[in-house]
């Protein structure tokens, strides 16, 4: 049962001394540290940590956001340090505790509450784009010829002008015309 501890800063310029001091003080065995945005998903020293987890360690920070910046990432950190039977506790934010029955019930909440509303946030923007679609709303890349232009390079195609020659004079990529020629047919 070993005592992780992770320490992060965002700047180069910012010292990580202080969070390793109070991570040390309270039994931090091993401190994992990083000089990197809480924003950034790719953070290497933490992916090491919770890669190296296992039944009954703990993973000590000193507050929650040197751990995270959002809640969806702070709880997709926590489902992480449990899926490896692993532990949580933040020195300065007394119920984010996972070695407590409470700081547990606590954490649980929040994951629900989370939960509840990314459901919401899907529902909601799933009846933004039904009513978008009925007000006549297209959605995706615009093409890139009118309907004008992509018959003009249909009857061009089946006359047998070379596709770079039909793409150059409509100054786009030959794969358009041939994406226009597959899902038409080539035929008009």
């Amino acid at each position: 049962m070993t005592v992780y501890g992770y320490a992060r800063v965002s700047t180069e310029g910012q010292s990580l001394t202080a969070q390793v001091n109070e991570l040390k003080a309270a039994g931090a065995q091993r401190i994992y540290q990083e000089k990197v945005s809480g924003a950034r998903s790719d953070r290497r020293q933490l992916a090491r940590l919770l890669a190296e987890l296992d039944d009954g360690d703990t993973v000590l920070v000193t507050r929650l956001d040197r751990l995270a910046r959002s809640t969806r990432d702070l709880l997709n950190t926590l489902a992480a340090v449990g899926a490896a039977n692993a532990t949580f506790r933040s020195l300065h934010d007394a119920w984010a505790d996972t070695t407590t029955p409470h700081g547990r019930l606590i954490l649980t909440v929040l994951g629900g509450l989370a939960e509840f509303e990314r459901h919401l946030i899907a529902a909601r923007t799933g009846e933004g784009r039904k009513r978008a679609k009925a007000n006549g709303v297209l959605f995706g890349r615009p093409r890139k010829l009118t309907p004008h232009q992509a018959r003009e390079a249909l009857k061009r195609v089946n006359a047998g002008e070379p596709l770079r020659e039909i793409a150059l004079s409509y100054a786009v990529d030959h794969s358009t015309i041939s994406r226009l020629k597959a899902r038409h047919g080539a035929e008009m």
